[in-house]
């Protein structure tokens, strides 16, 4: 069976977060670079060996202050670990468009395993000849599993920010050649 190459179309993916603020809101994230590679058997998803890398500088919460903050060594240390990734380890059906994508996690410098829930929409044909695929990713990480542990009590009781980090992602692939086998 031939070997299929997808990449990420970047204008039509999101990757980002949220984490909850003074234990009563949630404040939203994104980066702005990063790419997604991935590979299947023919175009059987179940199959697919997949590369997710974020570029840490591109953070955005749209508070220019904030991204700043959180490019510093109280948070994400950019300068010093310049990229997130996800490789993923396997894939489990668990319905008719529903999956577990396991994988291992590298931020800060730390890797460790995840588990995130995927929805997959199909694959379709798009207007110039090509096919693509669409992903709605979700899935939850503490975040001081990897090392970001900054915070401050508050004087009425809590902290200011919580553990717990909600991730979505929302990908569209792009087929590129299939390669086949040997």
């Amino acid at each position: 069976m031939a070997t299929t190459k997808w990449s990420l179309d970047p204008t039509h993916s999101e990757l980002g977060f949220k984490i909850r603020h003074l234990m009563i809101t949630n404040v939203s994230g994104s980066f702005q670079t990063f790419s997604v590679e991935a590979e299947t058997e023919g175009t059987d998803f179940t199959t697919a060996k997949i590369s997710v890398t974020a570029d840490m500088a591109s953070i955005s919460t749209n508070n220019a202050q904030r991204d700043a903050h959180l490019r510093t060594a109280d948070f994400f240390e950019t300068e010093k670990h310049p990229e997130l990734k996800f490789v993923s380890t396997r894939i489990e059906k668990v319905g008719s468009e529903n999956f577990t994508l396991y994988g291992d996690l590298t931020l800060k410098g730390v890797t460790r395993p995840v588990k995130l829930n995927v929805e997959f929409s199909g694959v379709t044909k798009d207007p110039w000849g090509g096919e693509r695929a669409g992903f709605t990713v979700n899935g939850k990480i503490n975040r001081s599993d990897w090392g970001v542990s900054f915070n401050g009590a508050l004087e009425t009781g809590g902290v200011m920010l919580g553990e717990e980090v909600k991730i979505h992602s929302e990908a569209q692939l792009v087929k590129q050649a299939a390669v086949q086998a040997a």
